[in-house]
């Protein structure tokens, strides 16, 4: 069952442009497109979530998602949007790369089943390695003139900045080699339509035109606008750069939250793109966000399902547990469950002291823990009232003066956390 796929990804704001034509080859029965990833490093980020959501809605459309993985225009570097070429990787980092991005395309794309729409990886390496310059040369590149390479706004763009030091013939060659890309695809892959973002509309083309004059063909393609903030910052970036898929270079508990502090404006613009929930339920979120803005009913939906898909339902239990700590009521219990890192996410920018583990060991005495070892607070003095005062926890329980910290306090076998009254937090870590 063929769904129109054009009509599903515009009321989700996910077209900027539709070559003509395309719409109607969509409808005529299941068809194969492509969308490339740079695999320059082993973990795709957020920016990449938009062109993951589309092939993902292609494939629920009833089509047949193909991703590139561009191991040989890795090699090379995209101009379109940028100031500088990038870094050459070698042959076995790319391949890992590869494996890495595919483990993370799975978790949106079907690529095991034997249906007949069941995603494919392919990396064009595999074909452009054993290609002659030559070769290249007299069977791609005399079929496109340079006037209609320098004519790209990539490429216009790149020569005419002031900044830039110019584009180097590698980089200018970048445009022909995608597009053979989508060529070698409509050849061997039955692949129709190339997809991605608005800047990529020249590279796309080319191939298109590749596609007219040497195989007689028709291609198609099909572009999304570029995800902009609603202050202008730029979308999928944090203070800590990159907000990474892979848990290891941003933590299930920060990428919850980076979802979670969207604005108002952005999270309803969010939960159209980077979720699947139907345009019902979308606008009903949206009118019960209105009527209680505070509650951010839609920041926390965008956050779970997009958190849940990425990472687990697991990772999500968690990432709320530990958001709950801060923000919420929890126990010493909750905080005992979180690991290292969520820990020091969770409480990253608060005060820390290390403290000799034998402290620990032996029983640290609150006063000493506050202030002489500690340095939570100034004085003694100030410790003693502030405990009389019934407004200091250890691990988030409240304790008085002759409480004892030992090392069934410490959270992962390493931390304490000490708190006075609602937000002012202290973590002693022990060496």
């Amino acid at each position: 069952m063929i769904k129109n796929f054009v009509e599903e990804l515009t009321w989700r704001g996910m077209i900027h442009t539709v070559m003509p034509g395309a719409e109607e080859h969509l409808m005529e029965g299941m068809k194969s497109a492509y969308i490339g990833f740079d695999p320059t490093a082993d973990s795709l980020h957020i920016g990449n979530l938009v062109p993951i959501m589309i092939l993902a809605h292609y494939q629920r459309c009833g089509h047949k998602p193909v991703a590139l993985v561009g191991g040989a225009t890795g090699m090379i570097g995209d101009p379109s949007g940028k100031s500088n070429e990038r870094n050459l990787l070698d042959e076995k980092t790319l391949r890992h790369n590869q494996e890495a991005i595919k483990g993370q395309l799975s978790h949106f794309l079907d690529f095991e089943s034997d249906a007949d729409n069941a995603a494919v990886l392919v990396n064009n390496y595999d074909w452009m390695k054993e290609f002659s310059f030559l070769e290249f040369i007299r069977d791609v590149g005399k079929h496109i003139t340079v006037n209609y390479m320098m004519a790209k706004d990539s490429v216009k763009n790149r020569i005419s900045s002031d900044s830039s030091e110019g584009m180097s013939f590698t980089e200018f060659t970048y445009q022909l080699v995608q597009g053979y890309d989508f060529l070698h695809l409509y050849r061997e892959n039955n692949c129709s339509l190339q997809m991605g973002g608005s800047d990529q509309w020249g590279n796309i083309t080319t191939g298109t035109e590749l596609i007219r004059r040497i195989a007689g063909g028709k291609g198609y393609a099909i572009t999304c606008p570029l995800i902009t903030k609603s202050d202008g910052s730029k979308f999928g970036k944090s203070e800590g750069g990159n907000v990474w898929l892979d848990s290891k270079r941003t933590s299930p508990y920060k990428f919850y939250q980076y979802w979670l502090n969207s604005s108002d404006e952005d999270a309803e613009k969010y939960i159209k793109i980077f979720t699947f929930l139907r345009e019902e339920e979308i606008t009903a979120l949206v009118e019960e966000h209105k009527k209680a803005p505070h509650v951010r009913v839609l920041q926390k939906r965008l956050a779970e399902e997009i958190t849940k898909m990425v990472h687990s339902e697991a990772d999500l239990d968690n990432a709320i547990k530990a958001s709950n700590i801060l923000f919420g009521k929890s126990t010493s219990e909750d905080l005992k469950e979180l690991d290292e890192q969520t820990f020091l996410d969770v409480f990253d920018g608060v005060p820390q002291k290390e403290i000799a583990f034998a402290e620990v060991e032996n029983g640290l005495d609150m006063i000493a823990a506050l202030a002489e070892k500690g340095g939570f607070l100034k004085s003694n003095g100030e410790a003693r009232r502030a405990l009389k005062e019934n407004s200091i926890s250890v691990n988030k329980q409240k304790v008085k003066e002759d409480y004892k910290i030992t090392k069934e306090d410490l959270v992962n076998d390493k931390f304490v956390l000490l708190q006075r009254g609602k937000k002012n937090y202290f973590v002693l870590r022990t060496i």
